[in-house]
């Protein structure tokens, strides 16, 4: 069974922006320069969701203070390089995205070490 993302509401009925805590959450030490991957739940090998279930999640991430972390949908994640805008396929510290059963996230960092944590929402 997923967590699903609802958020309480307060005594008059306003969201309170709390969730409840969920039991799809994951956690890595970053090895610098090493592109790290986690499956979003849905294959047999990770968490509790089924993809037949559930197949639209949020994704929340938390960051260890100060760390750059770039973080790619089924793409290989990397740090930009050179002085000019160039397109890329990774976003710094995102904060939470939407993202579907199966997805590969990918997280990379230039910091000698970075810890990074994921928690996952049922959508409905």
């Amino acid at each position: 069974m997923a967590t699903s993302f609802a958020m309480t509401r307060d005594i008059n009925g306003f969201n309170g922006f709390g969730l409840p805590f969920s039991i799809d959450k994951y956690s890595a030490n970053l090895v610098t320069l090493t592109d790290t991957t986690l499956t979003v739940p849905g294959s047999a090998a990770m968490g509790a969701i089924t993809s037949t279930t559930y197949n639209k999640f949020i994704a929340i991430f938390s960051y260890e203070p100060g760390s750059s972390i770039w973080v790619a949908v089924n793409a290989t994640a990397a740090v930009p390089v050179g002085g000019t805008f160039a397109s890329t396929t990774s976003e710094l510290n995102p904060s939470a995205r939407q993202v579907q059963a199966g997805d590969t996230l990918h997280f990379y960092t230039a910091d000698t070490s970075a810890v990074v944590g994921v928690t996952f929402y049922a959508l409905f």
